[in-house]
């Protein structure tokens, strides 16, 4: 960005200190992407209602199927989870990094599908259950090690010398010449 569009965008220092909360969670929400004309509506009653809610979020009316009414998404097209790893990265995307173009519609969970978040879609090679057995195998080897070890007395197999404490009327060490 050049310094005229920070000034014309509202992020210089002088401005940034007296925002108000309506004007930074404006600045919050077209940092993310946000296009205001994907603000939902109210929930659409009768088809042609659907029709021009498709037409809003650029979608063919039988793609267009929104959320059940009183979900608080009012006519947000509901769309399938598609997490940046599965789209294709040789696609020329208006913005790559994003692997999105412009005016695509956003899932609503757009922030959660992103490249380095998570994706839904990911089939694992081994089962959870079998991945958390791998995980707790080393653990309960070395609690069977040392219940072993506690319950045969081993730790005591080892032979060492008793210990050399003072106070017993023996000489242990003396620091007198050896004759």
């Amino acid at each position: 960005m050049t310094g005229s569009n920070l000034i014309r965008y509202g992020f210089n220092a002088a401005k940034l200190f007296r925002l108000t909360q309506q004007q930074s969670q404006f600045i919050a929400v077209r940092s993310c992407g946000w296009v205001r004309d994907f603000k939902p509506g109210p929930y659409p009653r009768t088809p042609e209602e659907r029709e021009a809610a498709a037409r809003k979020y650029n979608l063919i009316p039988e793609d267009y199927d929104c959320y059940e009414e009183g979900s608080g998404f009012g006519d947000y097209p509901k769309l399938p989870a598609v997490s940046h790893e599965v789209m294709d990265p040789y696609e020329n995307y208006d913005y790559y990094y994003r692997r999105r173009n412009f005016g695509e519609t956003l899932h609503r969970d757009y922030d959660i599908l992103m490249s380095e978040r998570t994706n839904p879609n990911v089939v694992h090679r081994y089962p959870p259950r079998t991945m958390f057995a791998i995980f707790l195998s080393p653990f309960i080897v070395i609690a069977i090690i040392q219940w072993i070890d506690y319950y045969f007395d081993l730790h005591t197999a080892n032979p060492m010398k008793p210990k050399q404490l003072p106070g017993d009327g023996r000489v242990h060490y003396t620091f007198e010449p050896l004759d």
